[in-house]
C-alpha cells in the first residue's frame, strides 16, 4: 500500500514532499506553520489577509493605529469612500511580514503567500498590485492567487523581474474558472506553475453557491485533468478540501495529482495562529455544528462553526482602522446591514446583525471560526485529557502522519501527563 512519501511534487528539477499547507488567514497559517512545512520538505503558505494588522501584531508596528488616526473623523459617517490605504505602508507591512518569514526559512521546501482578490481595500487593482509586488520583492518563493477569478492579476506583475522566476499559481473550484483565467492571462505568455483545485468540503470561503453539496472534488479534478491533456498543458494539479488522511491524499496522487493541499488538521497544531481556547472548540465540534452560510460580505458562502461568536454580532464597522473589504466605491454589505439595524432599532446599544458579519474585526479577533467540513473528526486525531480538553499537536506530527500513514489510519501523538 502506497504512502504520500512514495510521491514527489516536481517543479523543474526540484522535488518536494507533495504536502501543501493551505494559507489560512488572518494569521491562522502563521509563519511558524509555513516554516515547519518548508523545513520538512513540503510547501507552506502564509496569508496576506489583513497584512497591516498582522504586521502590527507580530512586529509591534503601528500601521492600523496610524490609519485610524488619519480617518478618525469619519468613524460616525456611513460613507466610507474616503477611507484609503496608504500604499507605501501596505508595501512596508507586506515586506516586513514576508521578509522576516523568508529570513527564518530552513530546509528544502517552499513558502508561498496566499493572496486574496476579494481583499479589495477600496482600491482593488492598486492594493493587489502592491501586495503581490512587495511579496516578490521580499523574496517569497511564490504566490497563490485566491478568493477570486484573478483575470487581470498576472498583468499587474508581468513587468516585475521575478515574474517568470517565482512560482505563481491559482485556486479554482471549476474547469470554467480555470479556462477563464488561462484565456485572460494568455497575453502575458505565462502559464500558472500549479493549480489548486479546491472542492466543496474546504474551509472558509467556498468557490460554490449554496448548492455546494452537489459537487465533488474528484470529479472536478478529473474534468480539469481531461481538459489539460486535450490542450497539451502540463500544469501540476493540487486537490484541496476534505483530504483528511494520508490515504485520502494517496487516492489523488495515484490518479495523477501533483500534490494535495491540506489545512483543517493543522488548525489544532501548536504552530497555528488560533488561540488555544478556540482550537479546543474545533476539537469539540460535532458534525451538526459545522454550517455553510452567506454571512460573509465577500459574496461567497463560508463554512464555519455554528457557535462562532461573530454570528449575529452587531459590532460597529471599523473601516477606519481596517476596511479590507471595502469595494472600489467604499461599500461593504456588512455596513449596509449594520446601518439597517441601527435605523430599525434606534437607541439600542447592542445590536444583532444576523445576515452579514464584520469580517475584518471578527477575523482579527479570532471570533469567526471558519473550518473545513471534517473538523468534527479532529477529536479522533488526539487524546482527550482528564479535564475534558484535547492534547495539542505539533505541525511536524501532523505532517508526518500525512506523509507516512496507510490504510486511512491516523497516528495519535505520544500522550502527555494529565
Amino acid at each position: 500500500m502506497k504512502r504520500v512519501d512514495d510521491f514527489r511534487l516536481r517543479f523543474g528539477k526540484k522535488e518536494y514532499v507533495p504536502i501543501v499547507i493551505g494559507g489560512m488567514g488572518v494569521d491562522i497559517s502563521t509563519a511558524e506553520l509555513a516554516l515547519e512545512a518548508a523545513r520538512l520538505g513540503g510547501v507552506g503558505h502564509i496569508s496576506d489577509a489583513m497584512v497591516n494588522t498582522v504586521a502590527d501584531r507580530r512586529f509591534n508596528a503601528k500601521f492600523v493605529k496610524e490609519k485610524l488616526k488619519q480617518y478618525k473623523f469619519n468613524v460616525a459617517n456611513t460613507d466610507k469612500s474616503v477611507v484609503q490605504f496608504d500604499l507605501g505602508a501596505l508595501a512596508e507591512a507586506t515586506t516586513m511580514h514576508i521578509g522576516k518569514t523568508m529570513e527564518a526559512k530552513r530546509g528544502e521546501g517552499l513558502i508561498l503567500v496566499n493572496c486574496m482578490e476579494k481583499l479589495t481595500m477600496n482600491a482593488p487593482k492598486e492594493t493587489l498590485r502592491v501586495r503581490m509586488r512587495a511579496a516578490l520583492d521580499a523574496g517569497i518563493d511564490g504566490i497563490t492567487l485566491a478568493a477570486g477569478l484573478h483575470l487581470g492579476s498576472f498583468a499587474l506583475i508581468e513587468d516585475h523581474p521575478r515574474f517568470r522566476d517565482a512560482k505563481l499559481g491559482i485556486i479554482v473550484s471549476s474547469l470554467r474558472a480555470l479556462q477563464l483565467f488561462l484565456r485572460k492571462t494568455a497575453r502575458t505568455n505565462r502559464l500558472p506553475d500549479y493549480v489548486v483545485v479546491e472542492g466543496p468540503l474546504a474551509g472558509g470561503h467556498l468557490g460554490f453557491g449554496m448548492d455546494w453539496a452537489a459537487f465533488d472534488l474528484a470529479t472536478i479534478v478529473a474534468d480539469i485533468q481531461q481538459f489539460l491533456r486535450a490542450e497539451q498543458l502540463d500544469i501540476p494539479l493540487i486537490p484541496a478540501g476534505g483530504v483528511f488522511t494520508g490515504s485520502d491524499a494517496v487516492s489523488f496522487l495515484e490518479n495523477g495529482a501533483a500534490a494535495v493541499q491540506v489545512a483543517t488538521r493543522f488548525t489544532v497544531a501548536k504552530e497555528c495562529g488560533l488561540p488555544e481556547d478556540v482550537q479546543q472548540e474545533y476539537f469539540k465540534a460535532s458534525e451538526e455544528q459545522i454550517v455553510v452560510n452567506n454571512i460573509s460580505p465577500t459574496g461567497y458562502p463560508m463554512r464555519m462553526l455554528a457557535n462562532s461568536p461573530a454570528i449575529g454580532d452587531g459590532i460597529r464597522p471599523n473601516c477606519e482602522a481596517y476596511g479590507y473589504l471595502l469595494d472600489a466605491s467604499g461599500h461593504c454589505s456588512y455596513i449596509e446591514a449594520y446601518n439597517r439595524e441601527v435605523a430599525a432599532h434606534p437607541g439600542v446599544k447592542r445590536l444583532s446583525v444576523m445576515d452579514k458579519t464584520c469580517l475584518c474585526t471578527q477575523m482579527r479577533n479570532f471570533d469567526l471560526w471558519t473550518c473545513g467540513h471534517y473538523t468534527y473528526r479532529l477529536k479522533d486525531t488526539s487524546h482527550q485529557l482528564a479535564d475534558g480538553s484535547y492534547q495539542m499537536l505539533t505541525a511536524e506530527h501532523i505532517f508526518h502522519d500525512y506523509q507516512f500513514s496507510t490504510d486511512h489510519q491516523i497516528a495519535l501523538p505520544e500522550p502527555v501527563a494529565g
